[in-house]
């Protein structure tokens, strides 16, 4: 059977089709319809007929996956995905019809996740957290093979972990202190530029600066990061993963950051020797689709 892989983004859709090995066949991306539900799923369920009819392969031989940008609860509810103003639906159901196929949902940082796992820098794992440094912070975890959703679709989202007692400056999600708002991307330009008067104006030039040599720089990178570094430990105390898998904007930084992220880390766990270990992840742009696919079936 094919698995189809959908991630559904704020400005656009990308779509895999891969066998059950994990090959891919063939891709799709297109700009994501933003006027309503049914006019999003139409058009997904469009392209995916045309995507599975170009490569020859009968749709009644698939079974599909779509991760999306909100909690999904384990009966496949999702009660909002915000930035496409979709609230209180089945999307997956709803999909499913359209194409006829069984179409199972996730919340797109857990369809990455599983996608690093199963394809990517988790291989050969067996359970893991795979964290994204965008905008936000995404993250979802993996264990024995399945993600951790949890009861309300919650499960892994450590970007919403209060970090921080002395940020004043509401979060996106309404709350003060979230780690989304110093360990992210912006979180590191917002710090570098307020508490280190940095003239940086994007993650990329604080990385690149603290790289280079800058001390201000590097302090500023090493501040934010040792606020992450608390929350895998938690996350190590809470469900255990063996591995750490760094994806995200960021992450282009390479080693020089993952190694930030270690020291922030390692000498916080206290009553065993053995850490986690630490990767940089591998697929990139493809990961939600290719988990949103291994979550197909």
């Amino acid at each position: 059977m094919t698995r189809i892989g959908i991630d559904l983004g704020g400005t656009a859709v990308k779509t895999g089709l891969f066998t059950e090995d994990g090959t891919i066949v063939g891709r799709a991306e297109f700009p994501t319809v933003t006027y309503g539900r049914e006019a999003l799923l139409a058009d997904i369920a469009d392209h995916v007929r045309a995507l599975t009819a170009l490569h020859g392969i009968p749709l009644s031989d698939c079974a599909a996956g779509i991760g999306v940008p909100g909690p999904v609860e384990e009966d496949g509810y999702t009660e909002a995905i915000p930035n496409l103003g979709i609230h209180n639906c089945y999307l997956g159901r709803e999909l499913s019809e359209l194409l006829g196929i069984p179409v199972r949902i996730l919340n797109d940082a857990n369809a990455a996740a599983l996608g690093e796992y199963w394809l990517g820098a988790g291989r050969g794992s067996k359970s893991m957290i795979c964290v994204t440094l965008g905008t936000g912070v995404g993250s979802g975890i993996v264990l024995n093979g399945q993600v951790l959703g949890g009861a309300h679709g919650l499960g892994g989202e450590i970007g919403h972990m209060f970090v921080n007692p002395d940020e004043t400056q509401a979060c996106g999600c309404g709350a003060t202190g979230c780690l989304d708002q110093v360990a992210s991307a912006n979180g590191v330009v917002r710090y570098a530029r307020t508490r280190y008067h940095l003239p940086y104006v994007t993650a990329k030039e604080v990385c690149d600066a603290a790289k280079s040599g800058d001390p201000q720089a590097e302090a500023a990178l090493r501040y934010c990061m040792s606020f992450l570094g608390k929350a895998l430990c938690a996350v190590g105390y809470t469900v255990d993963p063996e591995l750490v898998v760094i994806g995200g904007g960021l992450s282009k930084a390479g080693p020089y950051l993952l190694d930030i992220i270690y020291y922030a880390y390692k000498d916080l766990p206290k009553l065993t020797a053995k850490r986690m270990e630490f990767r940089l992840a591998q697929l990139g742009n493809e990961a939600g689709m290719t988990g949103a696919a291994r979550f197909a079936l």
